[in-house]
C-alpha cells in the first residue's frame, strides 16, 4: 500500500523469540496462544501469506490488520482487510494498523509491523484528539 508511514517491523523480535523456541528456552504452548478472537479474525478478515508457520510447518501464515485511531470510534479495533484499508486511506484522517501473523493450526501469533495510513495533518497543525476533558475541583 502506497501510503504507509512511520513503518515499525518486528521482525528481530520475531526472530528472537523464535531462537528461543527451537532453542528448547521457551516452549511452543508459550507462543501458540492465538486467543479465539484472533483465530476467528484469522479466518473471516485475514489474508493468506506465502509464509509457512515457524512453530508446526504444517499451513501457511494468515495476516490480520487491526485499526486504531481517536476518531475511528466504533471502528478502533476491528479487523480490516487490505481492500477495506485502501478505503480507509483515502477516506478518513491519521490512523495507525498493526498487521498480525497468525497459524490457525497450532495457534502462534505475532505482531508482524505497523503502519501510519490516512490523511497526514496539515503542517502546523495537531491532529484531532479525543476532546474529554478531566473534571475539575
Amino acid at each position: 500500500m502506497p501510503g504507509r508511514r512511520s513503518v515499525v517491523d518486528y521482525s528481530l523480535q520475531r526472530r528472537a523469540l523464535l531462537a528461543d523456541v527451537y532453542a528448547g528456552r521457551t516452549g511452543s504452548f508459550e507462543v501458540c496462544d492465538a486467543s479465539p478472537y484472533l483465530s476467528r479474525a484469522a479466518k473471516y478478515h485475514g489474508e493468506v501469506t506465502d509464509a509457512v508457520c515457524p512453530v508446526c510447518r504444517k499451513e501457511r501464515l494468515t495476516r490480520v490488520n487491526y485499526v486504531y485511531g481517536d476518531h475511528l470510534g466504533p471502528t478502533a479495533g476491528q479487523a480490516k482487510t487490505e481492500a477495506e484499508l485502501a478505503r480507509m486511506d483515502a477516506a478518513q484522517e491519521e490512523f495507525t494498523v498493526y498487521a498480525v501473523e497468525v497459524c490457525r493450526t497450532c495457534g502462534w501469533n505475532h505482531l508482524d509491523y505497523s503502519y501510519v495510513l490516512g490523511a497526514e495533518p496539515a503542517p502546523g497543525r495537531q491532529p484531532r484528539r479525543n476532546r474529554r476533558r478531566v473534571a475539575t475541583e
